[in-house]
């Protein structure tokens, strides 16, 4: 089973992307655990404090390291789990997040992600606690909990037995391509008709259409992905 924990400032954020949808059935599966620690459960003094002011001046306060290192390293001394956990720490200075780092990232079994916040963290953190940092894109965030519920949603996705058999084969991205077009009832909508070929029910052409449909997509809106293949 696949175990998430988050660290983070506002647990509460998670309670309804985490109890809706296809990740709420996989927890009532006991396909994932996921879990919400708050940071502050690790403060430093009563007063729950968990930043301070940067050395050298500036704008903002930075998170402390010792409630960070001492959160993960108590969820690392209470895992269940045999393998190691890898520790993620999200920032818009981490690798970018493609679907090939969400398949690998699915492959451990247990994953602690840090969501970061106000001006981001003490170096230290970065140099000597976690394994990668990860970005969902180019822009920045107020914090890392939207980050962190991307990264949750793309990986359970992945979990054996979250999805129907075969449903995720064709997504975007699991392929260097982008999906096809999809049709459904009506088969004529205020004059829009679907293609023919999906009425045919021959399997080799319609297979072959949507292969067109897909490259031919993916060269117009990510010509970027064909040079991958």
């Amino acid at each position: 089973m696949l175990t998430v924990d988050i660290i983070t400032l506002f647990p509460e954020m998670f309670s309804g992307p985490f109890t809706e949808s296809i990740l709420s059935r996989a927890r009532d599966k006991g396909l994932v655990k996921i879990n919400t620690h708050n940071l502050r459960n690790w403060a430093i003094d009563k007063r729950g404090t968990v930043d301070d002011r940067p050395y050298g001046g500036g704008r903002g306060m930075v998170l402390r390291p010792e409630p960070v290192f001492n959160a993960v390293e108590e969820l690392k001394q209470s895992s269940l789990n045999a393998q190691d956990p890898k520790i993620v720490l999200l920032t818009p200075q981490g690798q970018t997040l493609t679907q090939a780092k969400a398949q690998e990232l699915a492959q451990n079994e247990h994953l602690i992600l840090i969501c970061g916040h106000y001006e981001g963290f003490d170096e230290r953190v970065r140099e000597n606690l976690v394994d990668e940092e990860i970005s969902i894109g180019d822009y920045v965030l107020t914090g890392g909990e939207l980050p962190a519920m991307v990264i949750t949603d793309t990986i359970v996705r992945l979990v054996p037995g979250v999805l129907p058999a075969g449903a995720k084969e064709e997504d975007s991205f699991v392929q260097p391509t982008l999906e096809y077009p999809q049709y459904t009832r009506p088969e004529d909508f205020r004059g829009h008709q679907i293609p023919k070929v999906l009425l045919s029910g021959n399997h080799g052409e319609i297979k072959k259409w949507r292969r067109r449909k897909s490259l031919s997509r993916t060269a117009t809106r990510r010509p970027n992905l064909l040079t991958q293949q």
